[in-house]
């Protein structure tokens, strides 16, 4: 990647022959030259990559009005391959279009969720055309309707259709373009919106990723029954739907028609409703090494959570490294206990992500369970590499601040960080630390004691 590529908007902000300063790039004073505009079209030529980081590193509308008018009828960056931006504001959309080429591939970009919909619309609508050679295509925050509908579905429905490997768009699509993208032969990476009850099967052999967003009944899951999906290993599902039913029953019944059970590694599922899952459907997926499911306990704690079924997650899934299993903790006293934590401590030394429900009563070091393969006695596992704990709004009384702080720092050795929406937590914590730093002080003493009785039992010799 070329100096210039790297950089990407320096060009724009800082050509010294027609800005006011070399900082910021307010208009031209003037219309080039030739000679001014050839030297400058000598850097354009050799742009690869054009990234926005924020709104301000964006070139404004006065300048891009005479840079879309030096090339009329031509590319500006004739040999863009990618271009990226985060946050695309509507002075700056009608000028997308000038910077695409048939040598880009890959469009990243971020609207503004208030964006008319009409120059979404036209925008998208002329990258079939400027680029017909699109390999990546990642559009958020688009406004609905129909004409961004038809927009975006038309990059679905072009003759180099089949050379699409990421598709990441959060729109809905037509029947037609939802028949084409559940069969796209080089599919690599799919977020899509699903607004109809119903989704033909999916033939995708390359897929690994994929990501919905849905509103209604789950009913176009059969989509995944019987599917190619031979290399998935992440989905996601957004719902905002009410209610939201037995979802995880429901793809457990269908993945089990497919290869999932033995690829997917990362299962995440997004809800700002009250819900109460059934963990145990996802007992069949061995691999996962990330869950995530997400509630709210606005209306009332939506866990559903114990001993039983934290320890059957822990003990299936041993490449657990992300657990999190609600919006963090709501102060119910329900949820694990020390039997739970201590399970997934011991099963699953590898997680650096843990959130769930979880009581403080009863929390005592003494009381940790032993976990053994053959359930013989032993102690507990300290290689836990799990720092920083979720506690949310759980209360910590008084009287069981030490307890607490102890157990937790048994069971999570390693544990230095612990998130808090309760103040009592605030002296669990600096309880943990000071406990961490007499235990490291401890074992220093006696490194240094050992150390000195070596040297103490070792007799001195004289070299010469």
């Amino acid at each position: 990647m070329s100096g210039i590529a790297r950089i990407s908007v320096w060009v724009f902000r800082q050509y010294s022959f027609s800005v006011h300063s070399t900082t910021h790039f307010q208009h031209f004073r003037r219309f080039p030259t030739k000679l001014e505009w050839a030297r400058f079209r000598g850097y354009t030529r050799r742009m690869r990559h054009l990234q926005g980081y924020y709104s301000e590193s964006l070139p404004p509308s006065q300048a891009l009005l005479v840079l879309q008018f030096c090339t009329v009828g031509e590319p500006l960056l004739p040999n863009l391959k990618s271009l990226s931006l985060p946050f695309v504001t509507e002075d700056f959309a009608p000028f997308i279009p000038s910077f695409l080429s048939p040598r880009t591939t890959c469009i990243d970009l971020k609207f503004r969720s208030d964006f008319p919909e009409a120059v979404v619309a036209s925008v998208v609508a002329t990258f079939p055309a400027l680029c017909p050679n699109l390999r990546n295509i990642v559009l958020f925050s688009i406004p609905s309707g129909p004409m961004v509908t038809a927009a975006i579905s038309g990059l679905l429905l072009g003759p180099n259709r089949n050379t699409i490997q990421q598709f990441q768009v959060d729109s809905p699509l037509t029947e037609e373009a939802s028949e084409v993208i559940c069969k796209l032969p080089s599919l690599r990476e799919l977020r899509v919106t699903i607004n109809r009850p119903a989704l033909p099967t999916l033939v995708l052999p390359n897929l690994t990723e994929i990501a919905i967003d849905y509103d209604q009944d789950h009913g176009w899951l059969q989509g995944f029954r019987g599917a190619t999906l031979g290399k998935l290993t992440f989905v996601l599902f957004s719902c905002s739907s009410r209610p939201i039913g037995d979802f995880l029953e429901a793809f457990e019944s269908v993945a089990l028609t497919t290869s999932i059970p033995a690829t997917l590694s990362e299962f995440v599922f997004c809800t700002k409703s009250a819900w109460k899952p059934n963990y145990r459907s996802l007992l069949r997926f061995r691999q996962l090494t990330r869950i995530v499911v997400d509630f709210t306990c606005d209306h009332g704690c939506s866990s559903t959570i114990d001993d039983d079924i934290i320890t059957d997650l822990a003990r299936t899934m041993p490449k657990l490294e992300q657990l999190e299993l609600g919006d963090g903790p709501c102060g119910a006293r329900t949820g694990v206990t020390a039997k739970g934590l201590a399970a997934v401590a011991y099963y699953c030394p590898r997680l650096t992500d843990f959130c769930v429900h979880f009581q403080v009563a009863g929390l005592d070091p003494s009381k940790i369970p032993r976990f053994t393969p053959g359930d013989e006695p032993t102690s507990p596992r300290e290689d836990c590499v799990l720092r920083c704990l979720p506690v949310g709004d759980i209360y910590v009384p008084e009287d069981s601040i030490l307890m607490v702080a102890l157990t937790l720092l048994r069971i999570f050795p390693r544990l230095d960080n612990i998130m808090y929406c309760d103040q009592s937590w605030e002296k669990v914590a600096h309880a943990v630390r000071v406990s961490k730093k007499l235990v490291d002080h401890s074992s220093k003493k006696h490194s240094f004691d050992a150390a000195r009785r070596n040297v103490d039992d070792t007799p001195f010799r004289s070299y010469t």
